[in-house]
């Protein structure tokens, strides 16, 4: 009878000892049967696994602001339009250390870690701010402008001279408009003026107006290339331009009429913008000295020709000297075409004597 209870009591106390065990490992066969899942199911391949963002290694931008939308493509939009950083001036360009990219991401929550974010290998991003450049021509154009309005002046055979040269203006690059003049003095005497200028609607110039001084320069027209013409290259008519140059310096040996180069062979290499002088260019000679050529006499009714040998070179409408090589007289003729020399009705008899 003690025997049966010790052998019951021991049964019982087993039995309690097993159940929590039991409970305690109950939930372990949740990972195994996930384990026999992952074993059976072909694994994701790696192209869908989230890739790294990347920095852009150059940006172009019309704002003053750099968002993180700009250096790091494919944000969401709200982190996209996060500023990061200020843009350089208008017109100009400026370096962001990749460093300091990570650093400013990490600060607003883009990324996490610094491996998150891919520079590809460059140190820097190069930040561009595009705008629109003022030249010259736009300061002299709205100057021109004013003083025709403001004083009656017509100043379209003048240039403009700035003192110091041309400043370097940039605005907004969405602003079209033509400079426009604010303030302008002029003394009629002296030609010297001074002018406030700006372009509506840009607030680089409101906050930073421009000011110039300076001269109007009597011009004179002149012919230009348009490019580089090398030695012996025959001129077209959209290889030349007519600009109008100060007269001082220019000399009276400048071409000034389009029509006096055109067709018209350059002597040397001529630059793109340097204004053309008659030794420039030459005509064409279709006519080499020392040239057999074919000596042409036509009257009504009345054709002769003969051989000779020109003494001279000669474009076409040249007026050359030509010899007949047997009987070693010289006529005078003119270029008509290649190897042809055409003589006047007057010169009849020395050609008949010349044979």
């Amino acid at each position: 009878m003690i025997r049966l209870s010790l052998a019951a009591l021991l049964l019982s106390s087993a039995a309690a000892l097993a159940a929590p065990q039991q409970s305690q490992h109950h939930p372990q066969p949740a990972p195994v049967a996930v384990a026999s899942a992952a074993a059976s199911t072909p694994v994701a391949p790696a192209a869908t696994l989230p890739r790294k963002l990347q920095l852009r290694p150059e940006i172009n931008l019309a704002r003053d602001l750099v968002t993180f939308g700009d250096l790091i493509p494919g944000l969401a939009s709200e982190a996209a339009a996060t500023a990061a950083f200020r843009a350089p001036g208008l017109g100009e360009t400026g370096t962001i250390q990749v460093a300091r990219i990570v650093e400013a991401a990490r600060a607003a929550g883009i990324v996490r870690e610094v491996s998150e974010l891919e520079s590809q290998g460059f140190a820097q991003v190069v930040v561009t701010r595009t705008a629109r450049r003022i030249t010259a021509s736009d300061l002299e154009a709205a100057v021109k402008v004013g003083l025709q309005e403001r004083f009656g002046v017509d100043a379209r055979v003048f240039a403009l001279s700035i003192d110091g040269g041309a400043p370097s203006i940039a605005v907004e690059p969405e602003l079209t408009g033509d400079v426009s003049v604010l303030d302008l003095s002029f003394d009629a005497r002296s030609r010297r003026l001074q002018a406030r200028l700006a372009v509506p609607g840009s607030m680089a110039m409101r906050l930073k107006p421009l000011r110039i001084s300076g001269q109007l320069v009597e011009t004179v027209e002149v012919v230009v290339p348009k490019r580089l013409i090398t030695r012996g290259e025959t001129l077209g008519k959209d290889d030349v331009v007519v600009e109008r140059r100060p007269r001082d310096g220019q000399g009276g040996e400048i071409i000034g009429d389009a029509r006096a180069a055109i067709d018209k062979v350059a002597r040397r290499a001529l630059l793109a913008g340097v204004p053309l002088r008659s030794g420039d260019v030459q005509r064409e000679e279709i006519v080499a000295k020392g040239d057999l050529v074919t000596i042409v006499y036509e009257a009504p009714g009345l054709l002769i020709t003969l051989r000779g040998r020109a003494s001279e070179a000669g474009a076409m409408g040249d007026v050359v000297s030509v010899t007949n090589p047997q009987s070693k007289r010289v006529l005078q003729g003119k270029v008509s075409g290649p190897g042809r020399v055409s003589v006047q009705p007057s010169a009849a008899g020395r050609i008949a004597s010349a044979q």
